[in-house]
């Protein structure tokens, strides 16, 4: 593998996930049993490229000090969430949305498979490891959250949300994830995070819903 390679595999990942797998015509959980095999896939190809456990942040040794870091990290927003929820001016700007019909399946498997698993494999685990073997520090920070920004162009379209503003923001939450990985050695830290996040997400609008505030 080379620089090129890297950058290939960089592109390869905004691909899949802005055009191949929506064009999949699978439905939501089709999905994300798709991109749960899809990250499986890249960490196999990647083991079968020489690249080991650790460099992987998949070693099981890392896994108490990726507990600790993720457990620590996830605070912050399941914090921030009950705080919004309980000030009633606040919970009134919670993105409602319409009501899912299927909460569970949302945060019991599809957040879980589709987005953290499929997320932090493809990018925490192998897209890290291939950058970092070949970039300087800096620059594959820089190219790890910019690919991060990129891969969700098409859900920020599809929100009708602005896609600067989107990548913007998933490109700094990328260097945030990575930086948690790097620095406990384990992808569990960023998923913990990761999960966290959108999983509270979800929760709290949900809540906001049942319980509006007069």
């Amino acid at each position: 593998m080379s620089r090129f390679s890297s950058i290939a595999g960089a592109a390869a990942t905004v691909v899949w996930n802005n055009a191949i797998l929506p064009r999949s015509g699978l439905g939501a959980t089709g999905r994300a049993v798709a991109g749960g095999a899809f990250g499986q896939a890249a960490v196999a190809f990647a083991r079968a490229s020489g690249y080991g456990v650790d460099e992987l942040g998949l070693s099981a040794s890392k896994v108490p000090m990726g507990l600790r870091y993720g457990a620590l990290a996830s605070v912050v927003p399941l914090a921030g969430y009950a705080t919004v929820l309980s000030v009633p001016a606040l919970r009134k700007r919670v993105p409602q949305g319409q009501t899912s019909r299927d909460l569970s399946g949302w945060v019991g498997f599809r957040i879980p498979v589709g987005t953290v698993i499929h997320e932090e494999l493809v990018f925490r685990s192998v897209l890290s490891a291939m950058l970092g073997r070949y970039w300087q520090s800096t620059t594959a920070r820089v190219l790890h959250a910019t690919t991060f920004g990129l891969w969700h162009v098409r859900a920020a379209r599809i929100a009708g949300d602005s896609v600067a503003a989107t990548m913007l923001f998933t490109a700094v939450s990328g260097w945030l994830l990575d930086w948690l990985r790097r620095r406990s050695g384990s992808v569990l830290a960023p998923a913990l995070l990761h999960l966290s996040v959108n999983v509270g997400g979800v929760v709290a609008a949900e809540v906001a819903r049942a319980r509006p505030v007069d």
